[in-house]
């Protein structure tokens, strides 16, 4: 599974990733949470928002969500194809709202003619913020674990199968 959502007190759960981003979210006032494995595919099927959506249905409010987003791929080492781009960008929900220079500066970086890097953590970030999530209860770790290659398994560097373990306690 993609993600994993508990509402059950004293729960544990765990999601493994290589490179794609870990986020954990919790109701501190319900003490409910989820584990999500989220890439760009996770990213373009908004797997941010039905999460945020379920917790809503289950009763939490935005101030009570806090979320963090794990060791996974950094902006500079994940790199894509131009058709990937489009396609991930006609997905998103910011194809309208990236307008200006800077804004696209900052989520995506032209690397040479044929590729192009993606900042997933800060389209994550967007979505978050998109759901009323606070910007005050979303840590983001700068760790890359393309880069962190003694302390993280990345599969686009090694095509290794071994994974993080990450896990979130209600």
């Amino acid at each position: 599974a993609d993600g994993l959502i508990n509402d059950r007190r004293n729960q544990n759960l765990w999601i493994y990733t290589a490179d794609c981003m870990p986020i954990l979210i919790a109701d501190k006032r319900r003490r409910s949470v989820a584990a999500i494995h989220c890439g760009r595919r996770g990213l373009e099927n908004k797997i941010i928002k039905n999460v945020i959506k379920i917790f809503h249905e289950k009763g939490s409010v935005k101030d009570d969500l806090i979320v963090a987003i794990g060791p996974s791929i950094s902006k500079k080492n994940y790199l894509v194809d131009n058709e990937t781009l489009q396609d991930f960008y006609n997905q998103t929900a910011y194809k309208d709202t990236l307008t200006s220079s800077e804004d696209k500066k900052i989520l995506l970086s032209f690397k040479g003619e044929n590729f192009i890097s993606i900042d997933l953590k800060k389209f994550a970030y967007m979505q978050l913020l998109n759901e009323n999530v606070p910007n005050s209860n979303i840590d983001i770790s700068n760790l890359c674990t393309y880069e962190s290659n003694h302390e993280f398994y990345s599969w686009r560097k090694s095509k290794t199968s071994s994974r993080q373990w990450n896990f979130i306690s209600s």
